[in-house]
């Protein structure tokens, strides 16, 4: 079996290093989150700057911006982390779904 390689981040340097946009949109999912999830993300608008970072490195395409306000579509979210993970500010943090 091939040993996976891991690449080393580096940081962007210009604009053009940065994806524009997710793959798609939750809209276009059609499986929502069928109560399987164990942790959902919650994000604190006091820490959040609006950096994008969640938005584009979500899996699902749930977290959308709007008159500069993050939101997560719950009904498509599959309570990976990524987005807590990414997020250098610390403004989404996992909360046990209840």
């Amino acid at each position: 079996m091939k040993q996976v390689k891991l690449i080393e981040y580096e940081e962007p340097k210009t604009w053009a290093d940065i994806p524009w946009a997710t793959c798609s949109e939750a809209g276009i999912l059609i499986t929502k989150n069928a109560g399987w999830r164990n942790e959902r993300p919650v994000i604190d608008p006091k820490k959040c700057i609006g950096c994008g970072q969640c938005y584009l490195y979500c899996p699902d395409g749930v977290i959308s911006f709007a008159e500069g306000e993050v939101s997560i579509d719950y009904d498509f979210c599959k309570g990976c982390g990524i987005c807590s993970g990414i997020c250098r500010r610390g403004a989404i943090r996992m909360e046990e779904e209840r």
